[in-house]
């Protein structure tokens, strides 16, 4: 069920006074840990020093399984320190960090919605400079080269995530992986024959709050990337590849093609929760024989979806363009801090050790950032992580890295696009006029 807009103000409102109660009780008594656990007996907060009490805020976009794997993440923090990790998730992060910004009123730290925000807030004194709370040189040499390059003073990433995965059900679909677009195409439409019934070649779910569409943005992200290359795609995070250029519109277009080969339709995908969006891969008969997302969706599919290991596998994105083989598009998730406190210099320090990581990388379901952090407890795991190693051409999620307002229109776009592709040119045209606004132009 899509949120509806009083629902969305609602969490930007409750998440604001999360923030505004953290804000004015950083200093508070330490006090037993609401977070799951699960932790790794081994883990401990290197770099904390010791015993520090009183608590920290942190904001960021985790729910459900995601927040509980966080929450197992900064226990072993919490016992070793005494200092209370008080976490609010909301889908609303961008809405609630920019009000936040404006008004002052932040948590002490918060998950950033990617490096292009990062870099706003980071330039408008927001977030503190965190090149004397780490080591630095110990951070870039055990992160992957492709997150350090994107985030060290401002901000830091401590989860990763391979996009573009195709996934499905290797008892429905039997067909190996589809190693160009064309063969993607045969193959998905020869195994939703195959299953019968109203089976469709893909599944695609938009629904995530105030981010709604972003599922979409990766998977002309993707198209971009293997259709036009990395240059193009550097222009337009750039805000100098115009939105209505022929590059641009034709991965708008084989998306399209993509929805209209997809399960419920329109208004199924643009209501149906983004962590659901697998789900008919596994029902009998299947809605839909493959599934384009991120390396994290695993855990939603055991969570949400009802599979077991061994009920899902993924074989990369196929190429499209020979030229841009091997091209791979990732994200990560970044933390920042808002305010310079004990308590959170001491857990961003245990954020970004393997030790920390380990913890929700051994529970499924994340990519570490960090390179010693590399107990995955599955194959399917271990092969994200090598994809994101071995990439031959590696560039970051667009939306992430755009302004803030480019990143915003771009979500709404996909959701308007989903409900009527007739109206195509006009909605690159209005993006082509965000753009000129976002980028100062």
């Amino acid at each position: 069920m899509s949120f509806s807009l009083g629902f969305r103000r609602a969490a930007v409102l409750l998440a604001s006074a999360a923030i505004m109660v953290g804000a004015c009780g950083g200093g508070a008594s330490p006090s037993a840990s609401t977070g799951g656990g699960g932790g790794s007996p081994g883990a401990s907060p290197a770099g904390s020093g010791g015993q520090v009490g009183g608590s920290v805020t942190v904001i960021g976009t985790w729910g459900g399984s995601e927040q509980d794997s966080f929450l197992a993440m900064v226990k072993p923090f919490e016992d070793s320190t005494g200092i209370k990790v008080q976490y609010t998730g909301t889908r609303d992060l961008n809405a609630v960090l920019t009000t936040g910004v404006q008004s002052g009123i932040l948590p002490d730290l918060a998950g950033l919605p990617g490096p292009g925000q990062m870099s706003e807030w980071a330039k408008a004194g927001a977030l503190k400079p965190l090149d004397d709370v780490l080591d630095v040189a110990t951070y870039k040499s055990e992160t992957a080269p492709a997150l350090v390059d994107l985030g060290t003073v401002d901000g830091i990433f401590i989860k990763a995530a391979v996009k573009g995965l195709i996934w499905f059900d290797p008892k429905v679909y039997t067909a190996g992986p589809a190693t160009t677009w064309d063969d993607l195409e045969s193959k998905g439409a020869a195994a939703a024959t195959a299953a019968g019934g109203n089976t469709k070649p893909w599944c695609l779910a938009l629904e995530s709050g105030a981010a709604s569409g972003w599922p979409g943005t990766d998977w002309i992200e993707d198209l971009v990337l293997r259709q036009a290359g990395p240059d193009v795609y550097d222009k337009w995070v750039a805000g100098t590849q115009t939105w209505t250029s022929p590059e641009i519109k034709t991965a708008f277009e084989t998306f399209g093609k993509v929805v209209s080969e997809s399960y419920g339709g329109p208004k199924a995908i643009n209501s149906t929760n983004f962590g659901d969006g697998g789900n008919q891969l596994f029902k009998t008969p299947p809605g839909c024989i493959f599934h384009h997302q991120a390396s994290f969706i695993t855990d939603f599919f055991k969570k949400q979806g009802g599979a077991k290991d061994g009920d899902f596998d993924f074989f990369p994105f196929p190429d499209i363009n020979s030229q841009y083989a091997g091209a791979v598009e990732g994200a990560g998730d970044l933390f920042g801090m808002f305010n310079d406190t004990p308590q959170a210099r001491a857990l961003i320090k245990y954020l970004v050790t393997a030790d920390a990581q380990k913890i929700w990388v051994g529970r499924g379901g994340a990519l570490s950032a960090n390179k010693n952090a590399n107990n995955y407890p599955d194959d399917v795991s271990k092969r994200s992580a090598a994809i994101l190693t071995s990439a031959k051409i590696f560039r970051f999620d667009a939306s992430d890295l755009m302004p803030t307002a480019m990143n915003d229109a771009f979500w709404k776009a996909i959701v308007s696009y989903v409900q009527d592709s007739s109206k195509l040119d006009s909605i690159l045209t209005n993006l082509d006029t965000v753009q000129k606004s976002a980028y100062g132009g």
